[in-house]
């Protein structure tokens, strides 16, 4: 059997990485073009498909403007909290933190936005669930305090926004629930 060259084997994995380079960039490049009419109906005959869901999630705008709104609901009460929007899955969409806000308030909200989006109830609701099963507090990333709201579409969740800074969980929640009203309007 011959023995290869160290030259040769470095042109041959240098050829073989060009030639997939390009058939990877060919791939990409055939994708980004708009989708041609056979993917748009194969598309449409997935959506209708029992093994795949559907669902809605708030855009960067509306979790925006309930941020916004809860915020000026606190400011209009004399109080600097922080705000936090989280989407169905937990995860942070926006944030705001109010001038003056305490450096506690940004972890609180988010924990307690969190909290509202996965049992799908105020915070404030939870918190009486606590005394029957102590240990939901346990479970990461949970804060069970009143201040967290959920947002939702036919009664199903699709984001939480948390509220954290004023002197009661209860003002934090009422502010919470001014930015699911704003998105109301």
């Amino acid at each position: 059997m011959k023995k290869i060259s160290t030259r040769t084997r470095v042109l041959t994995v240098t050829a073989l990485a060009t030639a997939l380079g390009a058939g990877t960039f060919g791939a990409v490049s055939a994708n980004a073009s708009a989708p041609a009419a056979e993917t748009r109906a194969a598309v449409k005959k997935d959506l209708s498909d029992k093994h795949l869901l559907q669902n809605t999630r708030l855009t960067v705008d509306a979790a925006t403007k309930a941020a916004q709104a809860t915020l000026d609901a606190a400011e209009k009460a004399g109080q600097r909290v922080t705000v936090a929007v989280v989407d169905r899955d937990g995860r942070t969409v926006v944030t705001l933190r109010g001038d003056g806000a305490g450096p506690q308030s940004y972890e609180s909200a988010e924990r307690k936005a969190f909290t509202a989006v996965s049992w799908n109830a105020p915070t404030s609701e939870l918190v009486k669930r606590l005394e029957s099963t102590p240990n939901l507090k346990d479970i990461p990333g949970t804060l069970f305090l009143g201040g967290g709201t959920p947002v939702q579409v036919k009664g199903a969740p699709i984001a939480g926004i948390g509220v954290a800074g004023a002197p009661s969980g209860a003002q934090d929640e009422e502010f919470a629930k001014a930015g699911v009203a704003a998105l109301a309007r």
